[in-house]
């Protein structure tokens, strides 16, 4: 059976460098790095190098990079320290922010009292930036602000400088889910008055359970877990050598070849775009998508013009026909609940009708694009 993988955004196929780099720190670098002797202070220097590495690509301290498993954790840390230690009473965020944000939230809110403002959104999805200048110049609360950079589901891309540019003038903390965009755009933190980042090296090509947060000094934040002295104090446990090597291999060729592979990819998005429109004239697209500059150019997201009933059964039959794909977010795919972000920019008509989530990457192929579309085009008519 022909298989296709059209579900980057979920996560991606690890490069084989990546998979060279970590096994040959697995196979010969294997010392503790809080160790003294030879091996631990190799162990150690792959540590230190990666974080190097990215601090230069993002034009950030070497501090202010902290490992951590994965853009669930930083995102948990940062809005978690900010509030116990940073003084922050009122959280704005957006509906259709990722889980790990908006859970994180709501747990705040019970437990420390914390206020939480919700900005109002355009149609297409994008944060209203009037609305979200109103919160931010309400009352005099201490506020930290936290939206994503390019929405998980359909790929909106925030203004990240406006955003910024009005927290600092507003003297609130600005903290951005950016999993889905670092390995995939430039990233300038001296350019951009950004306060808090993270990532996931499994987004770009690199290993699961690996990413990073990027904590802006003198932010005041104090550590969430506690044990040995491993991130300058910040984040106890040893470090997963291998893992942080991966992540600095996939982190490098990311961006060693972002021009060529985003180029790459973005003719793939706009021929399978231009593709579903010939085959199947009622094709939606949600969000932005149909917008090179408001969108990322690795995902699309559609809505197919079928009734509720025959909707009960596509993803099953892409499924068997091999298409890897998501229907919202791969992370509630297996709840059985609707999507949150789509619950809030469709209309009650389409919100009935299936949408589904194709991300790319340059491993994707014209010819998976053809095969894709003639099986929805069969399937809707």
């Amino acid at each position: 059976m022909k298989t296709v993988y059209f579900d980057s955004a979920a996560t991606t196929q690890v490069r084989q460098e990546v998979v060279d780099s970590m096994q040959k720190v697995l196979t010969e670098c294997y010392g503790n790095p809080s160790s003294t002797h030879a091996f631990g202070r190799s162990a150690k220097t792959i540590i230190e190098t990666t974080r190097k590495t990215i601090a230069k690509q993002l034009n950030a301290l070497p501090q202010e990079i902290i490992f951590t498993s994965g853009g669930t954790e930083a995102d948990n840390m940062i809005l978690r320290c900010a509030v116990r230690d940073a003084n922050v009473t009122t959280i704005i965020t957006s509906p259709i922010e990722h889980h790990a944000v908006l859970h994180t939230v709501e747990e705040l809110r019970n437990e420390y009292d914390v206020t939480v403002e919700f900005v109002k959104l355009q149609d297409c999805g994008t944060p209203d930036y009037e609305d979200l200048e109103r919160l931010l110049t309400a009352n005099d609360e201490r506020k930290l602000v936290s939206l994503m950079h390019v929405n998980n589901e359909i790929g909106n891309i925030l203004d990240i400088k406006k955003v910024a540019t009005l927290c600092k003038s507003n003297n609130a903390l600005f903290h951005s889910d950016t999993v889905q965009s670092i390995g995939h755009f430039e990233w300038d933190v001296q350019d951009v008055p950004i306060d808090f980042m993270t990532a996931a090296a499994h987004k770009f090509h690199g290993p699961k359970g690996i990413g990073f947060a990027f904590i802006r000094k003198n932010s005041n934040l104090k550590p969430l877990i506690f044990g040995g002295s491993q991130e300058r104090g910040f984040r106890a446990g040893t470090e997963p050598v291998h893992n942080i090597k991966g992540l600095e291999t996939a982190f490098v060729l990311a961006y060693q070849n972002l021009d060529e592979e985003r180029a790459y990819v973005q003719e793939l998005k706009d021929y399978f775009k231009e593709a579903l429109k010939f085959a199947i004239p009622n094709v939606k697209f949600n969000g932005n998508c149909d917008d090179k500059v408001k969108s990322t150019y690795t995902l699309i997201n559609v809505c197919l013009p079928m009734s509720p009933e025959k909707a009960l059964t596509l993803q099953f039959q892409l499924d068997l026909k091999g298409i890897a794909c998501s229907k919202g977010s791969a992370c509630q795919s297996g709840s059985g609940k609707g999507s949150h972000v789509l619950m809030h920019i469709l209309n009650e008509e389409d919100q009935q009708k299936p949408s589904v989530r194709f991300s790319f990457s340059k491993f994707n192929t014209k010819e998976e694009i053809d095969y894709v579309v003639s099986v929805l085009q069969e399937f809707v008519g």
